[in-house]
C-alpha cells in the first residue's frame, strides 16, 4: 500500500493537497481497511475510512469505493470535477481520467472492465457490463455502452468506434525524396 501511495504521490504532482493524490489515498487506505483478517481490527480500521470517505467526497468529488480494483499507475488528471466508480468495476494498469467521468452500471447488473493503457476524456460515461479493450482512448464528452476493442478510439454518444492511427504512420517514398 505505502508504494502505491508513494507512486500516487509522484504521479500527481508531489503535493499532499492535490485533490486527485487525496482520493487516492483514501482508497487505499479504504482497500486496506476492509482486508484486514481480523474482525475486531478491521472494524476499528474501517472507522478513520468512513470519516476520510465522508470528507474526500464531499471536498473532492471523487468517489472510487475500496471494492474497485485498479491498476497500477492510475492517475486522476484535473480532479477538480468529479469522478464517480462502481465498485464492481476493474480497471487496468496506466489508466489516466479526465473529470466529471462516470465508471458505472447501465441500468442493469455488472460494471465495466477496462484493459490497460486507457484514456478516458472529460465528462464521459462507461457503462455496463462491457469491455474496454488495451490501448483504448475515448474522448471527450463520449457515453460507451458497447465493448471496445484493443487499440480503437471512441467518441461521440453513443459512441462510434474507429480504429486508432499509428503512432508513427511511414511516409511514403515519393519522386521527389528518391533524389
Amino acid at each position: 500500500m505505502f508504494e502505491d501511495v508513494r507512486k500516487d504521490y509522484v504521479r500527481h504532482g508531489r503535493s499532499f493537497t492535490e485533490p486527485a493524490f487525496v482520493s487516492l489515498a483514501v482508497y487505499r487506505y479504504g482497500k486496506w481497511s476492509i482486508s484486514v483478517k481480523s474482525k475486531p481490527l478491521r472494524w476499528l480500521a474501517t472507522k478513520p475510512y468512513a470519516l476520510m470517505r465522508i470528507f474526500i467526497l464531499n471536498v473532492t468529488k471523487v468517489w472510487i469505493p475500496p471494492e474497485t480494483k485498479i491498476g497500477s499507475d492510475f492517475h486522476i488528471i484535473h480532479a477538480e470535477g468529479s469522478l464517480s466508480i462502481h465498485p464492481d468495476a476493474i480497471i487496468g494498469d496506466r489508466v489516466g481520467v479526465m473529470h466529471n467521468v462516470t465508471i458505472g452500471t447501465n441500468m442493469r447488473g455488472g460494471a465495466p472492465v477496462i484493459g490497460d493503457d486507457v484514456f478516458i476524456g472529460v465528462n464521459s460515461t462507461v457503462l455496463g457490463q462491457i469491455r474496454i479493450g488495451n490501448r483504448v482512448r475515448i474522448g471527450a464528452n463520449t457515453s460507451v455502452t458497447t465493448n471496445v476493442p484493443d487499440d480503437c478510439v471512441a467518441v461521440g454518444s453513443p459512441a462510434k468506434i474507429y480504429p486508432s492511427l499509428p503512432l508513427f504512420a511511414q511516409k511514403k517514398s515519393t519522386p521527389r525524396d528518391q533524389k
